[in-house]
């Protein structure tokens, strides 16, 4: 993903030594010590749990650095590292064509994680916007999105005998969103300034918003639903939107 959007950036490819949540963090804390890094994307997640608020100190706090993580294939509900303070949450969308100037319409992927987190605070930003503080006083996830349906997603040539396939395949998942979203911080070329997931919400006029669609049911609300929301664009499996170049980034 990060070659598909970004071909001329460096990638530095961090393994943990299992999925743990500390041996995770502290592969993302070594990909932060590493001079020139700007983003990190991180695909994976587990139950939002007490425990996230050390876990953020400890390991998702790089100042400078656009941190990234998919919020999930499971649809309504919250995963962290999504809805840590300090991260840039990732949801997903699934595209339709369309006779219009981009060639598709964006409507939510129903198997995009969303939702009010249980422990992680709230965050300023997100509070600002209209009404949502009113439904919840937590961190909301997700920030922004990108294309993750499977149905709708991205090609991968695989040279190597994936489960028995290769050659041509698709592929799709906020594991495909998280990536996209990190590059395109990383062709803005700004992360020096942005605070955490702060900087889309001052800009989203540069976010294609996604106004359709659902990940599950929660009343009708903006929690997951789009088109639902406060009087502004934002959902919660869309976040405020798909990127449209990288002015809010």
């Amino acid at each position: 993903m990060v070659s598909a959007i970004c071909p001329h950036c460096n990638i530095l490819l961090v393994e943990a030594s299992s999925a743990s949540f500390t041996n995770l963090g502290t592969a993302v804390n070594y990909a932060a010590s590493v001079p020139g890094v700007v983003a990190i994307s991180n695909s994976y997640g587990g139950s939002d749990s007490s425990s996230d608020s050390s876990y953020d100190s400890h390991y998702y706090d790089h100042p400078g650095i656009a941190v990234t993580a998919s919020s999930g294939d499971g649809g309504y509900g919250v995963e962290y590292p999504a809805s840590s303070q300090y991260v840039t949450a990732v949801g997903g969308t699934s595209l339709s064509p369309a006779a219009n100037g981009r060639g598709w319409t964006e409507a939510v992927w129903n198997g995009a994680g969303s939702g009010c987190s249980a422990n992680e605070p709230g965050l300023s930003w997100q509070q600002a916007l209209s009404g949502l503080s009113a439904s919840c006083s937590t961190r909301v996830v997700a920030d922004v999105s990108a294309d993750a349906d499977p149905n709708t997603g991205v090609a991968v040539y695989d040279s190597y005998a994936y489960q028995g396939y290769s050659g041509w395949l698709i592929f799709g998942g906020t594991s495909v969103a998280s990536p996209i979203i990190a590059s395109v911080y990383a062709l803005a070329a700004n992360t020096a300034t942005i605070a955490n997931g702060s900087y889309p919400y001052a800009h989203d006029g540069s976010l294609n918003p996604v106004t359709a669609g659902a990940n599950g049911s929660c009343a009708g609300s903006y929690l997951c639903t789009a088109g639902t929301t406060t009087g502004d664009q934002y959902s919660g499996p869309a976040g405020l939107g798909s990127p449209n170049g990288t002015g809010a980034f």
